[in-house]
């Protein structure tokens, strides 16, 4: 049996009530779906990977122990952008006191803010810009259509942006993910920055909207993985709320009830980190049991909330996971 690390032995020597118990019972729990047998999907909300979430997450990829992710556009690009740009962005501890007048100088700065960081435009937004719309258009002219997940891939591979990278490798959680050709499913892609540029691109006749698969075809993608998947379970560990989320964890459902296939296994673990409540009526801040009356999850599923913060409990539930 592997021996645990130092964080791991931290984290069941002192994390024993509350939240701190909640995430090291989760961390057991994913560690036990994997040793039965059973995959992962992990789905990623929020600016995580802006939050240099990969420095740990790629070290996940490439030790198998996720099976498929969720993402919103935003972390799709973002892992990206810290990747080729990371010595332009700017920290801002005192975030919580600027003025308008401060964050419109950002703005005319090129520095768009998420929370304590901002992303620069040139070097983030354009440099990527540059290279992937040459991609779009190859493909277009090809008559070949790819999810947007699978043109990033090709950037990443393609090798055009090695000149530009400022980081490790190993900690771009994307570039783990294309060397593996990890499946992606990234509901809602259009209010992404690249989404917002590839429909710019359709309004200026350059590009047709078809040439980007759609949500509709990431639902029936994914409905086909899990079927083949599912045999020995796969588990739900949700990063967040938001439609990274609620997208995929509809699949059961829709293909119990919708396609009527009654032997489709509900999800075998879910576990989420939020700091959403349940008092507003939000989808993010329910507790897991509501999912049982969607369909989405069995009465004897593991099941475990973590209300805290994501940055602070991902990087320690994989550390768990990675023995250290």
């Amino acid at each position: 049996m592997t021996t645990k690390g130092h964080i791991s032995q931290f984290i069941e020597k002192y994390y024993l009530h509350f939240n701190a118990a909640a995430l090291v019972d989760a961390a057991k729990g994913y560690e036990a779906q994997l040793n039965s047998g059973s995959k992962m999907l992990v789905s990623l909300a929020g600016a995580m990977s802006t939050a240099e979430l990969g420095k740990i997450f790629a070290e996940m990829i490439r030790q198998d122990k996720v099976q498929i992710v969720s993402c919103t556009g935003a972390n799709l690009e973002e892992d990206i952008m810290n990747l080729v740009a990371h010595s332009h962005y700017k920290r801002v501890p005192n975030y919580r006191d600027l003025t308008p007048q401060d964050e419109w100088d950002l703005l005319e700065k090129g520095l768009n803010r998420v929370t304590d960081t901002c992303i620069p435009e040139e070097e983030a937004f354009r440099r990527i810009q540059e290279h992937i719309v040459k991609i779009w258009k190859d493909a277009e002219a090809k008559g070949e259509r790819y999810l947007p997940h699978e043109y990033m891939y090709k950037l990443l591979l393609s090798g055009v942006l090695e000149e530009h990278y400022e980081i490790d490798l190993k900690d771009s959680w994307m570039y783990a993910a294309a060397e593996k050709n990890l499946p992606i499913v990234c509901p809602g892609w259009e209010d992404s920055t690249m989404g917002n540029i590839f429909a710019s691109y359709v309004l200026k006749g350059e590009l047709q909207a078809s040439t980007m698969k759609s949500g509709i075809e990431y639902m029936t993608f994914l409905a086909n993985w899990y079927t083949v998947n599912s045999k020995n379970g796969i588990g739900f560990f949700q990063i967040g709320g938001g439609i990274a989320g609620d997208f995929p964890i509809c699949v059961v459902p829709m293909l119990y009830q919708d396609m009527e296939r009654t032997d489709t296994p509900f999800w075998s673990y879910f576990c989420q980190i939020s700091d959403s409540t349940t008092s507003y009526g939000s989808y993010s801040g329910a507790v897991p049991n509501e999912k049982i009356t969607w369909g989405k999850l069995d009465i004897n599923t593991p099941k475990f909330i973590i209300e805290s913060d994501a940055t602070i409990v991902a990087p320690l539930i994989f550390a768990y996971l990675l023995d250290m």
